[in-house]
């Protein structure tokens, strides 16, 4: 087991500190990054055009890590079927963040084919690719792909199986085939979206970075009380040299004061908990402030954030942070104005440091 100091230093079975620790031996700078479900009240081009200049932006701020959720069918949680046609676009427009995705839904996907995808993207953005896989979820989904969702989990097992010799440039589907491009390393560069301690543990056992979503789903206690374990079990499991990474993403929405991010993104979190409410995921009858506890938000002035995310259990041991508005789907200059506060109030005072835009972003911790 390689346990990491990350954000803070607590040993990866114990207490989280009181919050992560600022500038010190100790404590290796952290990458920030952003997560856009690429979602927008008007037409999909339009929507498309917005998650773009989000990239750009996160660029010329020093965001160090640009992420896409794919989505085939939108149900309220993003419109983007197609992520690596989109990061092949955003790599043209920017020049050092990365770019990757969480996640892509492996069953969904031919293997040897998305390998192709992303070392097409990563050449042409100079290695800056990353990849988050996971399973998904959507029945309507798996049914369109002629997939079984009860098989999920194995399906997502043996795609990664063939995607990582894939990008290890190993033969693949048939004796003397190999991608081209030929892809760089990704030893470090493939990430598993998981919901569970032992999901966690398999990431850990196949050498996977460690993805864990905004939110804690069927369960009463907050988001970061049930992640901890999953996070030390992970920790726990990881028997690699080189440093385990952990990827927490988290709903954030900076904003002049509480009341102002409150307007921008209750309704649409009540109505994203009241849909989750019909899957049982959440409670029936939520109301707006239980909505916000259970997508574990953190709302309002950049010094409110700060001080809650001080608090947060699993932030201690994480590499990456990432921040999202979904689901809330926010107005576009509310976003660019949230990602500002994010890059130069929030991310500092938790003691990261944008990188030189003469330098690229960081690829590992």
């Amino acid at each position: 087991m390689t346990d990491v100091p990350a954000l803070g230093s607590p040993a990866p079975d114990g207490p989280a500190t009181d919050g992560p620790a600022t500038d010190g031996p100790a404590s290796p700078r952290f990458r920030l990054g952003f997560l856009t479900h690429v979602q927008g009240p008007g037409d999909l081009a339009s929507t498309y055009d917005h998650a773009q200049e989000l990239f750009v932006v996160a660029d010329e701020l020093g965001f160090d890590v640009g992420w896409v959720a794919q989505h085939h069918v939108s149900l309220g949680g993003g419109g983007l079927p197609s992520p690596w046609t989109f990061l092949a676009y955003a790599a043209a427009r920017t020049r050092r963040i990365r770019l990757a995705t969480a996640i892509t839904i492996l069953p969904l996907e031919d293997p040897v084919r998305l390998a192709e995808d992303v070392s097409v993207v990563d050449t042409l953005s100079g290695g800056r690719v990353e990849i988050g896989v996971g399973s998904g979820g959507s029945e309507l989904e798996y049914a369109a792909f002629g997939r079984d969702v009860g098989r999920r989990r194995e399906l997502t097992s043996e795609g990664l199986a063939v995607l990582r010799k894939a990008l290890a440039n190993e033969e693949v589907g048939a004796p003397g085939f190999t991608i081209q491009p030929p892809a760089r390393d990704f030893t470090d560069r493939i990430w598993q979206g998981v919901f569970s301690g032992p999901g966690a543990e398999y990431a850990a056992a196949v050498g996977s970075n460690l993805l864990l979503n905004r939110a804690a789903y069927g369960y009463d206690e907050p988001t970061d009380t049930v992640q901890r374990p999953w996070a030390a079990a992970y920790l726990a499991a990881w028997d690699r040299p080189r440093v385990p990474r952990i990827g927490l993403s988290r709903f954030i929405f900076p904003a002049a004061d509480r009341r102002t991010a409150l307007a921008q993104i209750g309704p649409d979190v009540l109505a994203a908990a009241q849909r989750g409410a019909e899957r049982g995921a959440f409670p029936k009858g939520i109301d707006t402030d239980e909505a916000l506890r259970r997508y574990h938000s953190f709302y309002g002035h950049p010094e409110e954030i700060v001080a809650q995310l001080r608090q947060e259990k699993v932030l201690p041991v994480a590499t990456d942070l990432i921040a999202q508005f979904n689901p809330a789907v926010v107005d576009h200059d509310a976003a660019i104005r949230a990602l500002e506060l994010i890059a130069t109030e929030v991310a500092p005072a938790l003691g990261w440091k944008p990188a030189s835009p003469a330098e690229p972003a960081l690829a590992g911790v």
